[in-house]
């Protein structure tokens, strides 16, 4: 099987060992991956701050960008959700403008192929055990996109309960948003940071040595929040757990 990684633009720029990582765990599981170097940023910065006009050449330069391929994974949520979610929306729009349908076409081409990592790993793949070795207590936070957008559901804490030495503790509260939400902590925040301190005031409470998410945007802004507390609990990527193993611990 051939699946082509959307590494995202965060992923990219911040996060490269995520990237890497689910390189790594999708090739132990027998998956070829390709890496379409044309890819970009999905547009979501642009869409959600109300550019809509500016988002187009992204969605069309990142449709291009994976065309033909029949599986495209993404570590985060957030990006899966734009484009499946609002690609359409974009397309329709831009085609109701009297601009052609072209977006609409290219939209259309792309969405049944995109998957949020743990939907390609549980759904496609069949398989929740990937082979993981993580001995750590880990909480689990679900990010509002993965949470509600795509449905993600238990998929990401099945996977986390099968890696070995791995012991999963609830998150009290853990549906509600840790307050990232893109643009939303620019522009608000006071209300951001109180949210995340919610957030990171529960997560410490479970006791657990890691606090683990699907989405290194939501991520970023928990770390950060963790490390001006002093707090000794560490934000680390889905993804990283599960490419841990005992003949290749994480570093």
């Amino acid at each position: 099987m051939r699946a082509a990684l959307f590494v995202t633009c965060v992923n990219d720029a911040l996060y490269p060992r995520t990237g890497i990582a689910v390189v790594r765990l999708l090739e132990r599981l027998g998956v070829e991956v390709d890496f379409p170097a044309a890819q970009s940023c999905c547009g979501q910065p642009q869409y959600n701050t109300g550019y809509r006009r500016e988002s187009e050449p992204l969605l069309r330069r990142t449709a291009e960008a994976f065309a033909g391929h029949r599986y495209v994974v993404t570590p985060s949520g957030s990006c899966a959700a734009m484009i499946r979610g609002h690609y359409p929306r974009i397309g329709r729009e831009a085609a109701r403008e009297g601009r052609g349908s072209a977006l609409e076409e290219l939209a259309a081409g792309l969405v049944p192929h995109v998957y949020e990592l743990t939907e390609f790993l549980v759904d496609v793949l069949g398989v929740t055990d990937v082979g993981a070795h993580f001995p750590h207590t880990v909480t689990y936070h679900p990010s509002c996109h993965g949470l509600r957008a795509l449905g993600l559901g238990e998929r990401p804490r099945r996977l986390l309960a099968a890696v070995k030495g791995l012991e999963l503790v609830e998150l009290p509260g853990a549906e509600e948003c840790c307050g990232f939400g893109g643009t939303f902590a620019v522009k608000n925040a006071d209300v951001s940071a109180a949210m995340g301190a919610d957030k990171i005031r529960n997560a410490r409470a479970t006791g657990a040595e890691v606090l683990c998410g699907a989405d290194n945007s939501c991520l970023a802004h928990l770390e950060g929040t963790l490390r001006r507390a002093g707090a000794p609990l560490r934000a680390l990527h889905l993804a990283e757990i599960l490419a841990s193993t005992e003949e290749e611990p994480l570093r």
